[in-house]
């Protein structure tokens, strides 16, 4: 039987077809499905409107009422993976590009990236940022980029850095999706599970994340990030590119430091 938020997510979308064609997945994955994963909340709540409070209250709910036991910082770093994972998930709809217009930006890397962005999306038309990110990431066949470790690492899909992510989700007791024909080591994933273990959301001491970083995202995603900066498809994307690009260099160095 689904849960309350799974059924609010699919009336919103129009129904169980239309809610995986809006995250990417397939309509039997989502059809299987109990309750929003909680590798997929973001992707939902990017693709539906409905609030990840609401999808996952077992998660965001909790997170919520003790917000004061979260470093600020690693507060900070949750969010950032969270828009991350957003981007990538899925086409951003009209509410959030309205939401990515009003951020505001300083003199840090990161701050004048997030005013690009900001920039980005305040002359960004919905359904040309929908076919963008087509173009870019699906496409008739496949995409320009392909946003997964095991191919920026081996040149393949499904290889040897998938099987070993498997491995140690599995150690971290963060489930594997059932029925869902998308791999884990895609980026959106990996920046949901990252903003999961900032947070605390995901029980892991601060070793374990930075080894979990070091070991699953650090290798490439920077690439991909870079990858998309420079994509001949990309108008919005760009500013998407150099965001993540430069938040991952800083989240490179400060583990560094912090090691």
């Amino acid at each position: 039987m689904r849960d309350d938020g799974l059924d609010r997510a699919i009336d919103a979308a129009g129904g169980i077809a239309q809610l995986a064609r809006k995250i990417g997945i397939s309509q039997p994955s989502v059809s299987n499905w109990t309750r929003v994963p909680a590798q997929r909340v973001v992707a939902v709540e990017t693709a539906t409107g409905v609030s990840r409070n609401d999808l996952r209250r077992d998660l965001y709910g909790e997170q919520a009422g003790s917000a004061e036991l979260v470093d600020p910082i690693d507060a900070a770093r949750a969010r950032e993976y969270v828009l991350l994972a957003a981007l990538l998930s899925a086409p951003p709809s009209k509410r959030l590009l309205d939401q990515l217009a009003a951020l505001s930006g300083d003199a840090t890397p990161l701050g004048r990236a997030h005013a690009a962005l900001a920039d980005a999306a305040s002359s960004a038309v919905p359904s040309k940022v929908e076919r963008e990110y087509f173009d870019l990431f699906v496409g008739l066949g496949r995409g320009e980029l392909l946003p997964y470790a095991s191919y920026y690492l081996t040149g393949f899909l499904n290889e040897r850095p998938l099987s070993r992510l498997r491995g140690d989700l599995m150690t971290l007791g963060i489930e594997r999706i059932a029925n869902d024909s998308e791999p884990e080591d895609h980026a959106a994933i990996l920046c949901e599970i990252m903003s999961g273990l900032a947070d605390g959301r995901f029980d892991a001491s601060h070793e374990a994340q930075r080894a979990f970083f070091e070991k699953h995202v650090s290798p490439w995603m920077g690439r991909l990030f870079a990858d998309i900066e420079n994509a001949g498809t990309a108008r919005f994307y760009r500013a998407v590119g150099a965001l993540g690009r430069t938040f991952i260099e800083i989240e490179t160095e400060a583990f560094t430091f912090a090691s």
